[in-house]
C-alpha cells in the first residue's frame, strides 16, 4: 500500500516525532511505500487566502498546493500525526487541510449535489494530548473532535476514517507508558496488509 504521513510538530525531539519514526519504520518493514510530509520542516504556508479560494472555483491551485494534492492522490492511506492543542489540530495542520482538501480536488458541489472526490482512500489520525485521556473523554471533547475532524472530512470527501488514536497525558507519562503507546503505533501499522 501507499502511505502518506502528514506530520505537524515544531520540535524534532518531541514524542510526536518518535511516533512518526516508529510508524514510518514499521510500515516500511512491512513493504509499504511511504512518503512523509513534515509541514513545519517544509515551512508550508497554512493560510487559505482569497487567491486560493478564487483559484479553487476554477479547479486551479497554487504550486505548493498542487505538490501536496499529488501526494494525496498517490496515497491509499493518509495518516496525520500531531498534538491536540486547544481541543483541535495544530494550526498548520488545520491550514494544510483547508488548502489541500479544497473544493474541486477533495469534494465538489455539482448539479447532483455533493461529489466526494477522494472515496476509496483511508485516513488515520494519531494525536497526543497533554491532559489524561479520561479528561477529554469525560468532558465530551473526544466526541467533539471526532465529529469536527473525522466525520466532517469523511462526509465531504468520501475518505474512510480507518482509525483515530489518542494518547493522553504524554508529558506526564512514564517511559514504560510511552513505550506502550509506541507499541500501539506499531500495531496500527501492522493492521495494514
Amino acid at each position: 500500500m501507499k502511505h502518506l504521513i502528514v506530520y505537524s510538530h515544531p520540535n524534532p525531539k518531541s514524542f510526536n516525532h518518535a511516533i512518526l519514526d516508529i510508524y514510518e519504520q514499521a510500515l516500511i518493514e512491512q513493504g509499504h511505500e511511504v512518503r512523509v510530509r513534515d509541514i513545519y520542516a517544509m515551512n508550508f504556508n497554512p493560510v487559505l487566502d482569497s487567491q486560493d479560494l478564487e483559484m479553487a472555483k476554477r479547479k486551479e491551485y497554487a504550486p505548493d498546493v498542487i505538490i501536496e494534492q499529488n501526494h494525496v492522490s498517490w496515497a491509499d492511506v493518509i495518516t496525520m500525526i500531531c498534538p491536540v492543542w486547544w481541543g483541535g489540530l495544530t494550526a498548520n495542520l488545520r491550514g494544510y487541510i483547508d488548502r489541500i482538501f479544497s473544493s474541486g480536488f477533495a469534494y465538489f458541489y455539482g448539479p447532483d449535489g455533493l461529489e466526494k472526490l477522494l472515496a476509496g482512500k483511508k485516513l488515520v489520525f494519531i494525536n497526543t494530548m497533554g491532559a489524561p485521556y479520561d479528561v477529554y473523554a469525560n468532558t465530551g471533547m473526544l466526541k467533539s473532535m471526532n465529529q469536527t475532524i473525522d466525520e466532517c472530512i469523511s462526509d465531504f470527501t468520501g475518505i474512510e476514517i480507518a482509525r483515530h488514536l489518542y494518547f493522553g497525558n504524554v508529558g506526564g507519562a512514564s517511559d514504560k507508558e510511552r513505550l506502550a503507546m509506541l507499541e500501539d503505533v506499531k500495531e496500527l501499522a501492522a493492521s495494514f496488509s
